[in-house]
């Protein structure tokens, strides 16, 4: 039978560091894995940059809907789609703020007699765990029916900080293993059963957040994506984006996690939806994306034009 693991975890603690590392972890140990992917807007961008590791074909990105609650159908119907294999197994991950606890409640009706049970994996960003506001039930809502708990941004912590994270972690999760990443055996995951923990109920509502995607132009410099990401106002907990560089041939990759942090690197290909700047929480309006961009690329024709040119 086919295992099926669903990966998840807040905006920006690692989940698809998570991913990439199981799924060549599973093909060196001869697995098939059929990844699926849900993100608020665009998922078709972070599918893209998986094709490296696997054929696209056996990918499967879900954009615009709630995989815990409105998009749970489709999600279901996707797996029961999924083409029977040799040594197949799934890996879903969900989008930063699914509400885990529904998730694994509805997705697990349904699905074809050919799969196990679905388990979960949390990953645990140790550096911000709880330092959310507003947003540490929900936090802690997507570690509470989780049967493996993986540790993230440990190289940022102090060993005190550690220890009381995880020490935090078992008392909403007594049940779960408590691993850092670099210590993760593929070849247990499947033998992990679902959790047998009681969850506390959620407001689902607090799991819907805002989000809008809007054209991106090709950007002078990468100073540009800096002050883009610097304008965004901290409400938007996640920033992503496509573009192209100046005359560089190739398409530049972008994010803001949520503590601040940019990360810029190259995208795999040319993107499906072309280039593009998409955010993710209260804020994420059209119009002010619009108007960032607008104001960041005057700012830097100014720039260009009062800086001496080579003769």
């Amino acid at each position: 039978m086919e295992a099926i693991i669903t990966v998840v975890g807040f905006l920006g603690a690692g989940k698809t560091t998570l991913l990439r590392f199981l799924i060549n972890s599973f093909i060196e140990q001869g697995f098939n894995p059929y990844v699926i992917l849900n993100d608020y807007e665009n998922a078709h961008l972070d599918a893209q940059q998986l094709t490296k590791q696997m054929a696209s074909n056996a990918i499967k990105p879900l954009s615009g809907s709630c995989i815990c609650c409105s998009g749970i159908m489709e999600l279901r119907n996707t797996v029961n789609r999924i083409p029977d294999r040799k040594n197949g197994i799934t890996l879903i991950e969900a989008n930063g703020t699914s509400d885990a606890c529904s998730l694994m409640e509805f997705l697990g009706v349904g699905l074809h007699d050919r799969f196990l049970p679905p388990i979960q994996i949390s990953v645990v960003d140790v550096k911000n765990w709880q330092k959310r506001g507003a947003h540490n039930e929900l936090e802690a809502n997507q570690i509470q029916i989780s049967s493996l708990l993986v540790l993230s941004h440990l190289e940022q912590v102090s060993e005190n900080r550690k220890a009381e994270v995880i020490q935090q972690l078992k008392i909403w999760n007594p049940t779960a293993k408590v691993i850092p990443m670099q210590q993760l055996d593929v070849l247990l995951l499947p033998e992990l059963g679902p959790s047998l923990n009681s969850a506390q109920k959620l407001d689902h509502q607090k799991a819907h957040w805002a989000s809008c995607a809007v054209d991106l132009p090709n950007l002078p410099h990468s100073k540009a994506i800096d002050g883009i990401c610097a304008a965004l106002p901290k409400s938007l907990l996640r920033v992503k984006g496509c573009t192209i560089i100046s005359d560089d041939a190739h398409y530049t990759y972008f994010e803001r996690t949520p503590d601040g942090e940019v990360h810029i690197r190259p995208f795999n290909g040319v993107p499906i939806t072309g280039s593009k700047l998409l955010t993710i929480g209260p804020g994420s309006e059209t119009y002010l994306l619009q108007k960032i961009i607008t104001s960041i690329l005057s700012k830097n024709q100014v720039i260009d034009k009062n800086t001496p040119q080579k003769e």
